[in-house]
């Protein structure tokens, strides 16, 4: 094989074998960030539970310090003292579905980041193999084109031979 055969050969392995190493790391990646948005995801459902657990835990503590103000003062609990908890406890209710709220619409963005990070990891991925199998075809075709050319001087060089001995 001569110097520009191995050259267009050597050229097209490489290529290859790089573009189809950039590929498995393209995947990689993205595997990775999808991994990173769901244990994000985790923390953030942590968080909002806690959110939510605070503020019961609080609303908790203010109906019973309104209870015993309440009933401190010899106040039956019924009518307006009633309607006052009854709104506590209804706040409490409605601050609770806004953290939940909350936590579903971030947890479900987190949910389609991991899902495109996984795609664009995918597709990227998918580009660096076709431009592997690219790097292949491009190396045979080079390599046709030179072996055409590397017969064609040969039927030449044998037509003048043929030529000068005659």
């Amino acid at each position: 094989m001569d110097p520009a055969t191995a050259a267009v050969v050597g050229s097209s392995v490489l290529g290859f074998k790089g573009n189809m190493q950039a590929a498995r790391q393209v995947a990689k990646v993205g595997e990775y960030n999808a991994q990173l948005a769901e244990q994000e995801r985790t923390l953030l459902l942590q968080r909002k539970a806690a959110e939510e657990a605070a503020i019961r835990r609080n609303s908790k503590r203010l109906i019973a310090s309104q209870r015993t103000a309440i009933s401190k003062g010899g106040v039956e609990i019924t009518g307006s003292p009633y309607l006052a908890l009854a709104d506590a406890y209804f706040a409490t209710e409605k601050d609770a579905l806004k953290v939940q709220y909350a936590a579903d619409v971030e947890s479900t963005a987190k949910i389609a980041e991991a899902a495109l990070s996984r795609a664009s990891g995918r597709a990227r991925a998918a580009g660096y193999e076709t431009a592997a199998f690219t790097s292949i075809l491009g190396g045979y075709s080079s390599y046709s084109q030179q072996q055409m050319q590397n017969d064609t001087f040969a039927l030449q060089k044998e037509y003048y031979q043929k030529e000068i001995e005659s």
